[in-house]
């Protein structure tokens, strides 16, 4: 999509894995097939046996994401993500005694360079280049005991396939797939460097990050446009400050920082992993339980308390800039706990899903104003109160205020009009097979069966979610439109197309935040 091109996994709807479907998709075969081991230092683990292929899937879901970064050191969950792939005390180095001891030196180093370059007044530059070139000296020191990237080349010699991570603003994802015979290699490792990560290469990490920063957002008038838009949406929820953080923080996070938020979010408790494939539960738990088990426990993190207030004027973004016009707006929505949350996903359908669709129906097809438009039914996350968020790119010789009174328009439709039979009908067969289909390879069905135990505490929901689909109604889809979709609610952005300045070096004039007494 256009807008995936531009700033990637912000405003993706989410995957749901595809895959042909499996013999049977009811809960009652999956419940004799699927086996949920809470162990005891709180770790939980879901076992799906599938033994169509000798292969097998895991998806480890950390609970905590960038919301969860600590204040004045965003990015640090994506940060960690990095470093997951760097090994352990036992894996990546060549003597992990001698390079505990160069990297406590490197946090020794940067802590006195960090002092002086902190410094408001009175910096010294002689001594803050004496500073860093002690921590180059440091850095350089302990990369002497690295074995580069041992730990994936392991995991991929011993075959296994879609090595890979994420980091959300809800929860941190680890994942991949290979044979059933190298399963306890796999518990080696994945237990490994959730209960013994070695915070090495961290500095050269940091420069990785803060150049995908650079990509993401600096160098994307959309991605710095997708920044300012929840910067000013949310005021109080760490929903506002971006997943991969602000460039002067990603700066200045060390590794000790990196360590203390491991100590605190990585525990057992706050981890679900699930296994699908090809094994038997009886012999596989047991090998399970002896690696995983020994991960030292720690007190389950404690629930966020910042509740984004109430939004009462609406709040607008202008970019004006020589570049692609765009136009994004979102209304405040309860989280996915709420009972409307089926609601929400049917509004979703209706305007995004496919050629008769409402918005691509209007915008695209008739009109011919603009080259896309969806809907995302909660951006930029589910987990606490999010946005319903709608989209448009302009085509050429429209703009974005067009693309603000198409919508407006289709959501008046929506609230003075029921939609009609077919379309609900569509949107229920739509989310049935796809949730479906979401279970037809390993790969996909390892990933819901995380996210619906770490959500609900009981996977089981996944197959519930059919019967929140089915008791979706006309009435609700037009009493909650009503509800959400008002001016008070509204905050918008958009970039304007200006013609670069005919003066060199003058950059094009941009306007930032209006309205909601900002």
């Amino acid at each position: 999509m256009y807008l995936e091109r531009f700033i990637g996994r912000w405003l993706a709807i989410g995957i749901l894995a595809a895959g042909s479907f499996a013999a049977a998709q009811d809960l009652a075969s999956f419940e004799r097939r699927t086996t949920v081991k809470v162990l005891p230092n709180g770790l939980t683990l879901v076992l799906c046996e599938r033994p169509e292929a000798p292969v097998f899937s895991f998806y480890t879901l950390v609970n905590a994401g960038s919301a969860n970064d600590p204040n004045g050191a965003s990015g640090l969950a994506h940060m960690f993500e990095h470093m997951a792939f760097k090994g352990t005390d036992q894996v990546g180095t060549t003597d992990y005694a001698a390079e505990k001891v160069a990297l406590e030196k490197v946090e020794t180093a940067w802590a006195a360079y960090d002092v002086e370059f902190r410094k408001r007044v009175g910096q010294d530059p002689t001594r803050l280049a004496e500073l860093k070139k002690s921590f180059d000296e440091a850095v350089a020191k302990a990369q002497s005991f690295v074995v580069p990237n041992q730990f994936s080349q392991i995991a991929e010699q011993n075959g296994a396939t879609g090595i890979n991570a994420s980091t959300g603003e809800d929860s941190t994802q680890y994942f991949w797939s290979m044979p059933s015979n190298r399963l306890e290699l796999w518990a080696y490792l994945e237990s490994g460097r959730i209960g013994h990560p070695v915070e090495r290469e961290f500095y050269k990490e940091r420069d990785v990050v803060q150049e995908e920063r650079r990509m993401r957002s600096d160098s994307s008038p959309t991605g710095r446009m997708v920044e300012q838009f929840l910067a000013a949406a949310y005021v109080a929820h760490p929903y506002r400050v971006p997943a991969v953080g602000w460039e002067s923080e990603i700066s200045q996070v060390n590794a000790t920082e990196a360590e203390a938020f491991h100590k605190k979010y990585y525990v057992p408790a706050n981890i679900v992993v699930a296994v699908v494939g090809d094994f038997k539960t009886a012999s596989t738990l047991p090998v399970l339980e002896r690696y995983f088990g020994a991960i030292p426990s720690g007190p389950k993190p404690e629930e966020m308390t910042t509740v984004e207030p109430r939004q009462f004027s609406e709040k607008t973004v202008v970019i004006r800039e020589a570049t692609q016009p765009f136009y994004i707006e979102g209304y405040h929505r309860p989280d996915y706990r709420d009972p409307d949350d089926a609601v929400y996903d049917a509004i979703a359908d209706l305007f995004s899903n496919g050629r008769t669709a409402r918005l691509y129906r209007s915008l695209v097809r008739d009109q011919k104003i603009s080259a896309e438009a969806e809907g995302i039914p909660n951006f930029p996350g589910d987990k606490f109160p999010s946005m319903f968020a709608v989209y448009a790119v302009p085509l050429p010789g429209h703009t974005p205020e067009q693309m603000r009174v198409a919508i407006h328009k289709e959501f008046d439709l929506l609230k003075s009009q029921e939609i009609s039979d077919a379309e609900l009908a569509r949107y229920k067969t739509r989310a049935k097979a796809d949730l479906l289909r979401g279970l037809g390879n390993n790969e996909g069905l390892a990933q819901q069966l995380a996210e619906y135990q770490t959500r609900f505490g009981d996977w089981r929901e996944l197959f519930r979610q059919l019967n929140k689909v089915d008791a979706v109604t006309k009435a609700d889809v037009k009493r909650v439109a009503n509800k959400i979709f008002v001016e008070g609610n509204r905050t918008s952005a958009r970039i304007e197309y200006v013609a670069p300045s005919s003066k060199p070096g003058t950059a094009a004039p941009v306007a930032g935040q209006t309205g909601g007494g900002l």
